[in-house]
């Protein structure tokens, strides 16, 4: 019944009103396919192309771990320095000196910010920050700067 009096009303309009209707739809059709369903498409892309690189991320990370695993750790005598200044020294003397943005004491450890670092950078400091100090990562946030191979990291790490 409703379309029969949609119909008719349709029909009872004047050639210019339903030129004027038509017109309106197509606009409101284009709008919507540019306001919803391209930025959603865009969305998702990016989210994919995201989860994708974090597989690779995994996999990579997966297929190094029994090597990092039996090197097993190698710990330097105690150097008796804190540790803010343990990880400031090796930050800059593996090339992230410019990328760390702040650290400050977080419990019995040090919260430690890094933004735009090297991802491979960041992955050898915290392999050699364990094996020759023995510091170990309570929590890690890695997540990505925007460009390719760049992070930012906020890090609490713990002495032994």
């Amino acid at each position: 019944m409703a379309g029969l009096d949609l119909s008719a009303r349709l029909q009872s309009l004047s050639s210019r009103d339903r030129r004027t209707l038509a017109v309106g739809a197509v606009i409101a059709a284009i709008l919507f396919v540019l306001a919803v369903i391209l930025p959603l498409d865009s969305s998702v892309s990016h989210l994919h192309d995201q989860v994708t690189r974090k597989q690779a991320d995994l996999v990579w990370m997966r297929s190094v771990a029994p090597e990092i695993a039996a090197a097993g750790p190698i710990r330097s005598v105690g150097s008796g320095e804190p540790l803010i200044v343990i990880v400031d020294q090796s930050a800059r003397e593996s090339g992230l000196g410019s990328s760390l943005a702040g650290s400050q004491p977080s419990g019995h450890g040090l919260s430690v910010q890094l933004q735009k670092a090297p991802f491979d950078a960041l992955v050898g400091w915290l392999a050699r920050l364990s094996q020759q100090n023995g510091v170990q990562i309570e929590s890690a946030n890695i997540d990505s700067a925007g460009q390719p191979g760049l992070v930012d990291a906020s890090l609490v790490l713990q002495s032994p």
